[in-house]
């Protein structure tokens, strides 16, 4: 690995952060409300897997108990 002194160390980084392309702010919006709607997906789908399987267990558990 060669060394690099400081001055072109920073000068590289910015090189690099100028390649960054930026998402617009309607992108970011989409996105967060994506993640929004499909954690509330997934939550709904567990919370009713999780009720399944409380429901069955407990019938199960009732005709030996």
């Amino acid at each position: 690995m060669a060394t690099l002194n400081p001055v072109q160390f920073i000068q590289q980084v910015r090189a690099e952060v100028a390649k960054v392309v930026w998402p617009t702010r309607r992108e970011v919006l989409l996105t967060t409300v994506m993640v929004f709607i499909m954690a509330a997906l997934t939550a709904t789908f567990f919370a009713l897997v999780d009720l399944l399987i409380r429901f069955g267990l407990e019938g199960i558990l009732g005709m030996f108990g």
